[in-house]
């Protein structure tokens, strides 16, 4: 028995196998901005990682000025309270490794977890004790809004002060304050 020809598309005369191997043909829209690829995502330099607090420190990963947010790895080699915060957005977290948890839940994130936290939510992160290295993947929109325990401002973070974070540190280690651009869309 004969296989069947394969078919071919009568607008451009190609096969449907080689049509899907081909990549899209058009041009992107003129506004679009570069792709963004970080890797590695964990870096093999440390001045990379910007300190944000004693034996904590952030890697950004993606700085979206345009609609409000920021992607960022999340490093941490201390045991105790980080801080206690409410964000106006969701915000994504997945645990590449160690653990946390929200001394408002139940829950433990640890390593592999992914955690959904709803917008509206307050909650205070703690790293527990026999953690030596938490890193953890966030994606936070809008603002983290710093709280007392009644809920009073203490303070804010942003896409936009995370940039000026990295700006200073990346001047200060040798890096350059463009450093950040790379991460900026």
């Amino acid at each position: 028995m004969n296989a069947a020809p394969p078919a071919v598309d009568p607008a451009t005369g190609l096969d449907a196998a080689t049509l899907r191997r081909m990549p899209y043909q058009n041009p992107q829209p003129a506004e679009i901005r570069p792709d963004l690829v970080v890797a590695p995502a964990i870096p093999e330099d440390d001045r990379i990682w910007v300190p944000q607090a004693d034996s904590v420190w952030f890697r950004p990963l993606c700085l979206n000025v345009s609609a409000g947010y920021w992607m960022n790895l999340l490093k941490v080699r201390k045991a105790g309270i980080l801080s206690r915060h409410r964000h106006p957005g969701p915000v994504h977290a997945f645990v590449l490794k160690g653990s946390w948890r929200y001394l408002e839940h139940d829950w433990v994130a640890s390593e592999g977890a992914y955690a959904f936290e709803p917008p509206g939510e307050t909650h205070t992160l703690v790293v527990d004790e026999g953690v030596e290295e938490m890193i953890t993947y966030f994606q936070v929109n809008g603002c983290m809004y710093y709280v007392d325990p009644w809920g009073r401002h203490t303070g804010y973070e942003d896409v936009f002060t995370k940039i000026d974070m990295c700006r200073a540190h990346y001047e200060t280690v040798g890096l350059g304050a463009d450093y950040v651009d790379r991460f900026i869309r």
